[in-house]
């Protein structure tokens, strides 16, 4: 018989979750560290985060070819943000120079090293800015030769290249949407922690792989431990609340004092360097006149994948059709004989999976897994349940898709850096002109 109260089971749950994690977390900065000398005792947990952690390399480079071939040994110099830096194009024209962070430099030519006989093209720009568009490296191009012209992408192709790309970051987007909506719909909890959520798949997916294990398989781990949080948190907290009567604004401002508490000892075990999950830099893939990376390509598919899956299982079986009779009205359910305890537990864990595999795959659309990271995307994920009606599953995946069209395409307009404020500037217009989202149902209130 188990004689524990309501409290000790809640800090029970929450130590359990909070173990595990740490558990990984220190296994796999440990497995880092095990070529390394012994460090010091006194605070042993953050020595390997700070002094292990993979830190991003964000490069500015190029390649330079004339007519005749590649141009070896000119020299190119990098300034901005307080960074001067200088290359030397090696024998295939390529150089590369390491900045200390993303942002606006200025990239300048020294035409005096260029070999006999070659100069800029007419009209090319010298010095030039370079900005970095939320990757890990900026590139640029410099024509030589007299006549030569250089080739303009056409407005079309460049607005199908934005578009694949934003129904790539549509769709990812969309796996922790469906998530919250879910969560959202059967229990009415507006739960500010799912970016955490989101981080934690990231972060376990790092922790396994830096243990040794294969990225496949450390995914498989990854989203079964992002559903295990999503039990434990059901089980310990959010469970024992709705049987007190807790209302619906004390439980949020309970998920933000959690989201706050899980970003934070996200980072006092993982740290705060940003990290690169394997295989974060991927080949350009051109698919006509379009190019994408296979990165987001393979995430294009595996999200589009899971996305049918779930919509399978909630038009098509038994716990879909519950789910959707608990959502619609929790009192009639259990009246017809639904257990909605166990069908609101279970959408805590597809919740939890779902927005483990998000933060996964967002790892690799970054390119980067940091402690935060849940927290910078989770406006977008609100913004796109939003969009599409709070509480369906299906305006979540509708309003996710505008919202990642609309950050990508803004970006032939706008500054990469407001891209996200277009997305939110979205969310304000809904709410003022249809406040049930797209596919939300007009509700009478009082």
């Amino acid at each position: 018989m188990n004689t524990l109260s309501t409290p000790a089971r809640i800090r029970r749950s929450l130590l359990l979750v909070l173990g595990l994690l740490a558990t990984v977390l220190l296994g796999a900065t440990s497995a880092q560290a095990s070529s390394q000398p012994p460090v010091p005792a006194l605070h042993p947990v953050h020595i390997p985060a700070t002094i292990h952690a993979q830190n991003v390399d964000y490069r500015i480079g190029g390649v330079l070819r004339g007519v005749d071939g590649p141009i070896a040994d000119a020299t190119v110099t990098v300034t901005g943000n307080g960074f001067e830096g200088e290359a030397t194009s090696g024998a295939n024209g390529a150089w590369s120079i390491t900045v200390p962070e993303q942002g606006t430099y200025e990239v300048a030519l020294d035409e005096d090293t260029l070999p006999d006989g070659i100069a800029l093209a007419e009209g090319q720009e010298n010095p030039r800015e370079v900005t970095f568009a939320n990757t890990s490296s900026a590139t640029t191009l410099f024509l030589f030769g007299e006549g030569i012209v250089s080739q303009q992408t056409s407005f079309l192709e460049t607005l199908t290249e934005r578009a694949l790309a934003g129904f790539s970051f549509g769709l990812l987007l969309a796996l922790s949407a469906v998530g919250l909506s879910l969560i959202f719909g059967t229990t009415g909890l507006t739960n500010f922690a799912h970016g955490e959520m989101v981080t934690l798949g990231a972060v376990l997916a790092f922790a396994f792989a830096a243990a040794g294990l294969p990225i496949a398989v450390a995914i498989v781990l990854a989203v079964i431990g992002g559903g295990l949080l999503g039990y434990v948190q059901d089980a310990g907290l959010w469970k024992p609340l709705r049987r007190r009567g807790t209302g619906l604004v004390p439980m949020m401002i309970v998920s933000i004092g959690f989201a706050l508490a899980l970003r934070y000892v996200i980072q006092f075990f993982f740290g705060g360097a940003t990290r690169q999950l394997p295989g974060s830099q991927s080949e350009i893939i051109d698919i006509g006149s379009v190019s994408i990376s296979r990165n987001d390509l393979t995430s294009l598919i595996i999200s589009l994948v899971v996305i049918l899956v779930v919509a399978f299982l909630l038009l098509r079986t038994r716990i879909g059709k519950a789910t959707r009779a608990v959502a619609d009205n929790p009192a009639l359910a259990a009246a017809s004989g639904i257990d909605v305890d166990r069908v609101i537990r279970i959408v805590w864990v597809i919740g939890g999976m779902l927005a483990a595999l998000g933060g996964i795959l967002w790892a690799y659309y970054r390119p980067g897994v940091s402690y935060n990271m849940g927290q910078q995307i989770l406006l977008l994920i609100f913004a796109g349940v939003t969009l599409g009606g709070l509480g369906t599953v299906f305006g979540a995946l509708v309003g996710s898709i505008i919202v990642g069209l609309f950050v990508e395409i803004s970006t032939i307009w706008l500054e990469a850096d407001l891209k996200y404020v277009g997305a939110l500037l979205i969310m304000i217009l809904v709410l003022l002109f249809r406040p049930q989202g797209i596919l939300g149902r007009r509700e009478r209130i009082g």
